[in-house]
């Protein structure tokens, strides 16, 4: 897989994971933070169960795709500063960078 697939899967991911912060934050907009334990307030019951749920798995995968995005992005970093500071004229934007030109 080129440099390049790896830098557009690593965006989609950045991306996908933002779209979940954004969905967790909408889905959470319409919680409640009282406990329904009360008379007559059975039903409410069902949907807290619901969408603590449905947050717990929002959660699970964000911290997932979270991980993935900072270590592919770290993994990025180091091997363009590995190929910029043994090759610089392979690296973009960092030609003769390290090197000083007589």
């Amino acid at each position: 897989m080129g440099l390049t697939a790896v830098v557009a899967v690593w965006v989609m991911l950045g991306v996908t994971t933002l779209g979940l912060a954004l969905y967790r934050k909408f889905l959470s907009s319409s919680e409640s933070d009282v406990v329904h334990l009360g008379a007559g307030e059975e039903r409410e019951i069902p949907k807290q169960v619901a969408l603590a749920a449905k947050l717990g798995t929002v959660d699970r995968w964000g911290k997932g795709l979270t991980v993935a995005v900072v270590l592919i992005g770290v993994c990025l970093g180091i091997g363009y500063l590995y190929l910029a500071f043994n090759d610089p004229a392979s690296a973009p934007a960092l030609q003769n960078f390290y090197k000083q030109n007589p």
